[in-house]
C-alpha cells in the first residue's frame, strides 16, 4: 500500500512516499480503508524525535493519528462493527500509521462515523475531540457555572473544546488573534482576549480550570487566573509524575519527569491549585459519545484546509506554522 514515511527521526525531516506492507489484522482490529486523516502537531514532534523516550517508534513507520474511513476487514473477535461501516478513530499509541491507504486498529478504539458529516471533516475530531473530552469531563469535570480557560481558541484544540465547555454549562474565555475574534465567538466563547493587544493574567481571574496549550511561559502565568482549588490542565507538558506512573515507566524517566514538572508543581501546590498533564488516549467510547454531541449539532468541525494525500509535506509545514483554524485534513481515497 502507499504510505508515508518516516526514515528517522530528524527535526524538520521529510516524510517519504513509498509502499509499506498491509498492516497485520489481529483478532480484535478492524482494517479500515482510509478516506481522510489530519495532521496534528503530534506529528511533528513524534518526527523531530520529541517523544521517543515514552513513545518510541521504529523506523521506518507511518504516522498519522486521526482517521475516517470504511471497514474492510473484521478480525474473528470483533463484535461492533462490520464490514461497510462507515468509522473514525484516533488509533492507540504505538500503532498510528493514518499517513497511508489502510490501517488496522483496535474496535476498542472505534466509533461510527456521524452521519452528518463528510470524510474529512470526521477526520478532523478524534484527536482534538478526545483531548477536549477527556481535559474537561474526565480529569476536570467540568460542571455548571464554573468559569473555563481555553488557550488558542481557534486551533485544533481549542475550537473543539470552547464548545464542549458551553455544552457542559461553563463560562468560556479564550485566547485568540484579531482576525479569528468573530470565529471563537460564534463557538460561543464569552469572554475573548486579543493576544496581541491584551495580556489575559491581566484579564482573567478567579478561574476554576485552565487548558494550557501553549509553553512553559504561558503555563506559569496560568497560575495567577486561577482561583484557590483551581485545576490548571496542560496538554503541551510538563509531563507529571502520574503521567509516568500511568505508562509504567522505568524508575530513571519516571525520575525525569518528575523534575521536569517540579517547578510548576511546587507554585501550584502554593497556590492550592492542582496540576494535571494530560496526554491523551484513544478511547471509541468517548468518541461515541463525541458522535452523538455532533449530530444533535451541539459541536461542529471546523476544517482549515483540505490537501490531497500527496500534499502530506506541505499540510504538515502549514500545521507547524500554527495560523490554522481549527483542523487541516488530507484525502487519501475517494
Amino acid at each position: 500500500m502507499r504510505s508515508f514515511l518516516i526514515d528517522r527521526y530528524k527535526k524538520g525531516g521529510t516524510l517519504r512516499l513509498g509502499e509499506s506492507p498491509e498492516p497485520e489484522l489481529r483478532e480484535n482490529d478492524v482494517m479500515v480503508e482510509i478516506h481522510a486523516a489530519s495532521v496534528n502537531l503530534l506529528d511533528s514532534k513524534i518526527r523531530d524525535g520529541e517523544f521517543k523516550l515514552f513513545l518510541p517508534y521504529r523506523p521506518p513507520f507511518v504516522l498519522g493519528h486521526d482517521v475516517a474511513g470504511t471497514v474492510v476487514r473484521t478480525g474473528p473477535k470483533v463484535r461492533r462493527f462490520k464490514v461497510g461501516n462507515e468509522v473514525y478513530s484516533r488509533p492507540r499509541d504505538h500503532r498510528a500509521g493514518t499517513f497511508a491507504e489502510f490501517i488496522a486498529i483496535n474496535e476498542a478504539d472505534v466509533a461510527l462515523k456521524p452521519e452528518n458529516l463528510t470524510m474529512p471533516e470526521a477526520a478532523s475530531i478524534p484527536l482534538v475531540g478526545l483531548t477536549a473530552w477527556q481535559a474537561l469531563v474526565e480529569v476536570g469535570k467540568v460542571k455548571p457555572g464554573q468559569k473555563v480557560f481555553i488557550q488558542a481558541g481557534s486551533g485544533g484544540v481549542g475550537t473543539f473544546a470552547i464548545q464542549l465547555a458551553k455544552h457542559l454549562g461553563a463560562i468560556v474565555a479564550t485566547t485568540t488573534s484579531t482576525k479569528n475574534v468573530d470565529l471563537v465567538k460564534s463557538l460561543g466563547a464569552d469572554v475573548v482576549i486579543d493576544y496581541k493587544t491584551q495580556d489575559f493574567e491581566k484579564v482573567l481571574s478567579g478561574y476554576d480550570l485552565v487548558l494550557n496549550s501553549q509553553d512553559a511561559k504561558t503555563l506559569e502565568k496560568s497560575l495567577g487566573v486561577l482561583k484557590p482549588g483551581g485545576h490548571l490542565i496542560s496538554i503541551s507538558g510538563p509531563p507529571d509524575p502520574a503521567f509516568a506512573k500511568e505508562l509504567g515507566l522505568n524508575l530513571f524517566l519516571k525520575l525525569i519527569m518528575r523534575l521536569l514538572s517540579r517547578g510548576v508543581r511546587k507554585k501550584a501546590k502554593k497556590l492550592g491549585i492542582r496540576y494535571s498533564f494530560l496526554f491523551m488516549r484513544a478511547e471509541g467510547q468517548q468518541l461515541g459519545q463525541i458522535t452523538s454531541l455532533i449530530e444533535a449539532g451541539v459541536i461542529r468541525p471546523v476544517v482549515d484546509k483540505v490537501f490531497p494525500f500527496e500534499g502530506i509535506g506541505d499540510a504538515l509545514a502549514y500545521v507547524e506554522t500554527g495560523r490554522a483554524k481549527g483542523k487541516v485534513v488530507i484525502t487519501v481515497a475517494d
